[in-house]
């Protein structure tokens, strides 16, 4: 049973390591995100932070004012197969809900003031970006959350 979790990790790593021009897509769209949001204000405290486990990550985590923000950046070259938010599904939120629970433990950092976001971003000509605060709740997901 050891083996087949170590084998999945290790090919779930792999697949993370391919480069492929979607990763180039997202990469460029965190970057966008992250300038959009310090222009709005946002203090920018990590990006792509993952739980030591890998069972969650959220792309980035800045302050708004009181509220600590763990933001889920969603790009899409067009809006042909829907929105991009349309993508943070309740299996996403849960495992954004374990990344942020776990960050918010590591850094002593009160969970009543966690917020979840979502940027938006279509490659378009500029591109288009959208912010939405409190995008879902701590307790929307149906999932028990655990670190």
């Amino acid at each position: 049973m050891f083996l087949y979790r170590l084998f999945d990790r290790l090919r779930h790593w792999a697949r993370l390591r391919r480069w492929e021009p979607s990763h180039a897509w997202g990469r460029r769209g965190e970057d966008l995100a992250h300038r959009f949001l310090q222009r709005k204000g946002y203090t920018i405290v990590a990006r792509n932070y993952r739980t030591r486990s890998g069972s969650g990550e959220v792309d980035l985590i800045g302050w708004d004012g009181e509220a600590l923000a763990f933001i889920e950046v969603k790009t899409r070259a067009t809006e042909e197969y829907g929105s991009p938010e349309s993508a943070v599904d309740a299996d996403k939120q849960h495992h954004i809900l374990i990344a942020a629970r776990d960050y918010s433990r590591r850094t002593g950092i009160e969970w009543d003031l966690a917020r979840f976001d979502i940027v938006s971003i279509v490659l378009t000509s500029p591109p288009g970006i959208r912010l939405e605060k409190g995008a879902f709740s701590k307790s929307q997901s149906h999932w028990p959350i655990a670190v």
